[in-house]
């Protein structure tokens, strides 16, 4: 007698089977396959991804390509921990990488996820420069472990009942040109250099700074692109001190901005990069890379993993980095991206809500405001956008300070038609509110 419970039964059953932080989120839908672009539900019907697993599937959903890579893995070896066995996808990858990874990082450790990609290039900083302090940045977003929390400051939601956090961090604001009072771009860089200035004065001396972590372009905190100015002079401030650079590429990277990292759309180099998301195309692999002569200096047992670089996943990051290449989905994400912002643009022209649309390759944002007010942020007319647009077929999340931005990351491969439709169905039901 089968006495086991219907999914429907089990799903009834959400908030007290999952955590609140898993079971009380948006919109927990009954997924049951996703192909390409798409996501269908337990009865068949068909929704646009414009989240793309949060940004983890940039070459689309099951692209059989990677399917069948890790499929073939699977069949020789499904675990090798690190260390133990030295398995030829692990190493494969790291040769692979230290061709498109920024800064010229040529040496890589591999965990499973971006939240252990930060902890763990934290760790190594601290280690390889002797030194203990730690600066980021007000609005970031680096994961939801304790060390990724004590650097994180996009919301206080993150860090609010988890102290003591990891002690000498200190924080700095990020350029945020369409909410600055600054009358300029330019005045707005120099306001927030000013904060690392003070920081310098009066709370932590430079030499015992191990590194800089910041995103190149901020993810949850609202996808915000900051001026080349402001991080090429972290780059000049860090040379300076002899301060380790680290960019958390972790949701920017393996193409989201229509190049393969956004260090590359801004031509800087840090000396740490942190991956994960768009890496495995799914599968669950993080990892952090550094120059040689960084990395190298991170003694034997210092960091180790059971899971990381797993053979199976090595083996998807392998394929998805042949599908970015022979598929053109680099110059596709330029394209699609393109012609998204124009016509995000031309939305905002007509909608009194829309405060701002931004976006490089398919990293993309629409930050809403209250019409009539001073950039008000607008949480609300979120929250009816993305349930009408879900209605409609297609998802999307979002983000931002005050949950009053939407995020558009569809995946690389999605064709005009796909992206049009999608448009078409977010204009809607943003002109609802307008």
């Amino acid at each position: 007698m089968n006495d086991q419970p219907t999914y429907e039964q089990l799903r009834g059953r959400l908030n007290e089977l999952l955590a609140p932080c898993l079971a009380q989120d948006w919109p927990n839908m009954p997924a049951a396959w996703a192909e390409g672009v798409y996501v269908y539900d337990r009865d068949g019907k068909r929704y646009l991804d414009f989240l793309a697993g949060f940004g983890a599937c940039n070459a689309g959903h099951n692209h059989p390509r990677i399917v069948a890579a890790a499929r073939e893995q699977m069949q020789h070896m499904v675990h090798a921990p690190a260390g133990v066995m030295a398995h030829e996808p692990m190493l494969r990858l790291a040769h692979e990488l230290g061709s498109v990874v920024p800064g010229g990082a040529d040496m890589f450790f591999f965990g499973n996820s971006g939240s252990e990609s930060i902890d763990g290039a934290l760790k190594m900083a601290r280690y390889v420069t002797g030194r203990s302090d730690l600066i980021a940045f007000l609005g970031s977003f680096h994961g939801r472990m304790l060390g990724g929390t004590a650097v994180t400051a996009s919301k206080v939601s993150y860090r609010r009942g988890h102290g003591p956090h990891l002690p000498g961090v200190h924080f700095a604001r990020f350029p945020y040109p369409y909410r600055s009072l600054a009358p300029s771009v330019d005045a707005c860089v120099d306001e927030v250099l000013g904060d690392l200035d003070r920081l310098f004065e009066y709370v932590v001396a430079p030499e015992d700074v191990a590194a800089m972590l910041v995103e190149p372009v901020q993810g949850e905190g609202g996808y915000i692109f900051p001026p080349r100015r402001w991080l090429q002079s972290l780059r000049d401030i860090c040379d300076t001190h002899g301060i380790l650079l680290i960019f958390d590429e972790v949701q920017s990277g393996f193409g989201r901005t229509g190049e393969w990292f956004a260090a590359d759309l801004y031509d800087i180099e840090p000396d740490v990069v942190c991956l994960a998301k768009g890496i495995a195309n799914g599968f669950r692999l993080g990892a952090f890379g550094a120059r040689r002569e960084i990395m190298s200096r991170w003694g034997a047992a210092s960091h180790g993993t059971t899971y990381g670089g797993n053979p199976m996943a090595c083996a998807a990051a392998l394929a998805t980095l042949d599908v970015i290449r022979e598929e053109g989905l680099l110059e596709n994400a330029q394209e699609q991206g393109e012609y998204a912002i124009e016509q995000l643009r031309d939305l905002k022209a007509e909608s009194s809500i829309v405060g701002d649309v931004r976006g490089e390759g398919l990293m993309i944002a629409v930050e809403f405001v209250k019409p009539g007010t001073e950039r008000s942020p607008n949480p609300e007319a979120v929250r009816r956008i993305l349930d009408r647009s879900l209605e409609e077929g297609l998802l999307m999340y979002p983000c931002g300070h005050w949950t009053q931005t939407i995020r558009l990351i569809p995946p690389l491969s999605i064709t005009r038609a796909q992206l049009e439709e999608g448009l078409d169905i977010f204009r809607r039901a943003v002109l609802v509110d307008s």
